[in-house]
């Protein structure tokens, strides 16, 4: 049997007991997105709703839409697809104003409904499947609504949320009747967010929501999305998550300065002879950062159309992947001097065939990508050539 179709059979077995007990929540005095008291926020996630036209999905007995409607004026659709949980609703509050309950699947209804300011599902979305639903939702949902999802985390059992978008067993459990099993998709956070992303939406905030007995061990989640405007002419990109990227790169620079006179090498502080270069900044483009580390570190001036860029050099250092890009200048203005508060000075012009012993590693890699025959020894690096270069990908020190 199709995984919803079971869902929809346990909901219509719950309602009719339901039904006949004559059991019906209390409609609440206030908006509450778990079955406990006092634990998370209120009706304000859903921002205000006032005359506006809000989606109650999986609306069951009814009594979340008769609170929107009665107490924030929102002019509120119920739609349910047991048609006993449906009766429940219909039953005690069909002449509630400001609510129409409908019988039907909620994707169905989006299709042929009018777009819908906001929408909300209280521990029911889960029961159906997120890649039929979510794109129903969006198409439903006029651009910049909100839609607002109170999920399991982890069940009754304990066992925390699914990292693949596929359902598992669960229990509806009643107090006097035996349990119904149904399936749901209870996913992490995370793969919620990938979907709702995927299919047109913005996360703005997942809460963890914990039963108030300490060692309880369901969890809830709350996601707060929002529909994303159409933007038929471009394609949105993100972030893999609110976490920056963890820090395990270094990209830098190294110019190649030859004159008259030689090859210009400055001394660091640290001892090694190098050329000048330095860390690309966010923005730069590589060009710009071989300019501006000229300037900075020599006080020479050059151009961006005075920099020829010859390829990627990759090495790797402990945890960092250093990637250094080469250039050649062809021609810039001044003479190369030492400048205040940076960490290479006394810098001299050295021919090709007397180049001094302690070059910088990196220094060395660029310089070997530009002459192989140069007789330098260093550690090895992978050379990529840029496309106007001449040389195949050839990895430096003999080395790929």
């Amino acid at each position: 049997m199709p995984v919803e179709d079971i869902n929809t059979r346990a909901w219509i077995v719950y309602g009719r007991r339901q039904l006949a007990r004559g059991s019906m929540p209390p409609v609440p005095d206030h908006l509450s997105w778990t079955p406990w008291e006092g634990v998370g926020p209120g009706v304000e996630v859903l921002g205000d709703i006032t005359g506006r036209r809000v989606l109650d999905i999986g609306s069951g007995a009814g009594h979340h839409a008769v609170h929107l409607a009665r107490a924030h004026g929102a002019r509120v659709t119920g739609i349910e697809l047991s048609p006993t949980q449906h009766e429940r609703a219909v039953s005690t509050h069909a002449d509630v104003p400001g609510v129409e309950f409908t019988h039907g699947d909620v994707a169905e209804h989006l299709t042929r409904s009018a777009p819908f300011d906001a929408a909300y599902a209280i521990g029911t979305l889960a029961f159906i499947d997120p890649h039929r639903v979510l794109p129903a939702l969006r198409d439903g949902l006029h651009p910049g609504a909100p839609l607002v999802l109170s999920l399991l985390h982890t069940d009754l059992h304990g066992r925390g949320p699914s990292t693949e978008p596929a359902p598992r067993e669960q229990m509806i459990l009643l107090r006097e009747d035996p349990p119904l099993p149904t399936r749901m998709w209870l996913l992490t956070p995370q793969l919620w967010e990938d979907l709702l992303t995927e299919y047109g939406f913005r996360v703005e905030a997942v809460d963890l929501l914990h039963h108030p007995e300490e060692n309880a061990p369901v969890i809830q989640q709350l996601i707060r999305a929002r529909r994303l405007p159409d933007r038929p002419a471009r394609v949105s990109s993100r972030p893999r998550s609110a976490r920056p990227p963890q820090a395990h790169a270094a990209v830098g620079v190294g110019a190649i300065v030859l004159g008259a006179q030689g090859l210009l090498l400055g001394r660091h502080r640290r001892g090694t002879l190098e050329l000048p270069g330095g860390t690309v900044e966010a923005g730069e483009s590589l060009e710009a950062a071989v300019v501006r580390e000229l300037r900075e570190e020599t006080g020479l001036i050059a151009r961006s159309a005075d920099v020829r860029l010859l390829g990627t050099l990759v090495d790797h250092v402990e945890d960092v992947l250093r990637v250094t890009v080469g250039a050649l200048v062809h021609a810039w203005r001044g003479q190369p001097t030492r400048q205040p508060d940076e960490s290479i000075g006394d810098w001299a012009w050295y021919p090709l065939d007397q180049l001094p012993d302690g070059l910088f590693v990196c220094s060395a890699h660029i310089l070997t990508a530009w002459r192989p025959d140069l007789p330098i020894d260093h550690t090895p690096a992978h050379f990529t050539p840029f496309a106007h270069s001449p040389s195949p990908s050839t990895p430096t020190g003999g080395v790929a």
